[in-house]
């Protein structure tokens, strides 16, 4: 399961690259600062949870069981809070509305807090590892 965790990590924060980059050179003419600053947002908390996941990864004390969840809740919460962000920081460049996906992104972030309070409570109250 780590090396899977460690995947995910390093894909999230490939692409974390790939759309930081894109949101400075590609985005920069099209988008107003309010929006590339959106967009940016959306990048910068995919980044820090990319390498939240490099901790968890190696990290002894998370069981098996609850850096699986992690994985599962910073995964889907990245997409959910992230992806959101991303979509509706573009959203004047599609012909698509994407602004329902606004109800989404609290979701996302809720994910991602859960993922946090899933270590604190690994490290006060399991006993592993350390």
């Amino acid at each position: 399961m780590d090396k899977k965790i460690l995947g995910l990590a390093a894909l999230l924060g490939g692409i974390a690259v790939i759309l930081g980059a894109f949101g400075a050179h590609g985005l920069k003419a099209v988008l107003d600062e309010s929006q590339l600053l959106t967009f940016e947002t959306g990048v910068r908390y995919q980044v820090y949870h990319a390498l939240f996941l490099l901790f968890v990864s190696i990290t002894p004390s998370c069981t098996a069981k609850a850096k699986k969840a992690i994985a599962y809740l910073v995964g889907f919460g990245v997409l959910f809070f992230s992806g959101s962000i991303y979509l509706l920081a573009t959203n004047d460049l599609t012909p698509i509305d994407f602004k329902f996906l606004g109800p989404i992104t609290p979701v996302g972030g809720l994910l991602l807090i859960t993922a946090w309070f899933t270590v604190a409570y690994q490290a006060f109250f399991v006993k592993k590892g350390i």
